[in-house]
């Protein structure tokens, strides 16, 4: 992944996070630690399993 893009995402989401606060409106992300840890936490999950190799596609499981 390249570094820049990392950069451009983390720009826009400080732009985000001020545009939000400019206009006194509540972010749509939790405001508290634990609340971003079990983002963190969720994504360190995906990537696990990911790397792991392991999963079931479930709309195939339900016939969809």
């Amino acid at each position: 992944m390249a570094t820049y893009i990392t950069v451009l995402a983390l720009l826009t989401g400080l732009v985000t996070g001020a545009l939000f606060r400019f206009l006194n409106i509540p972010i749509p992300a939790p405001p508290e630690l634990p609340g971003l840890m079990g983002i963190v936490g969720i994504y360190l999950g995906y990537r696990v399993v990911e790397y792991l190799g392991v999963g079931v596609d479930l709309l195939e499981t339900l016939g969809l």
